[in-house]
């Protein structure tokens, strides 16, 4: 499944602003509002966001 499709399934589940999501999995508050204008995201990065969303199940 897409990345950006289980960040909106988070954000959604747990009511948390893209900005924080950002700025809690990465330290990067335009993360999910980049990624939505095309930004790639690294692997390094992609499993810190997935750790992130496992690990916080709202």
């Amino acid at each position: 499944m897409c990345l950006l499709i289980k960040i909106d399934r988070y954000l959604r589940h747990t009511g948390m602003s893209r900005s924080q999501f950002g700025r809690l999995s990465i330290n990067d508050p335009r993360l999910v509002t980049d990624m939505m204008r095309g930004r790639v995201i690294g692997p390094e990065n992609v499993a810190r966001i997935e750790r992130f969303m496992a690990g916080r199940q709202g």
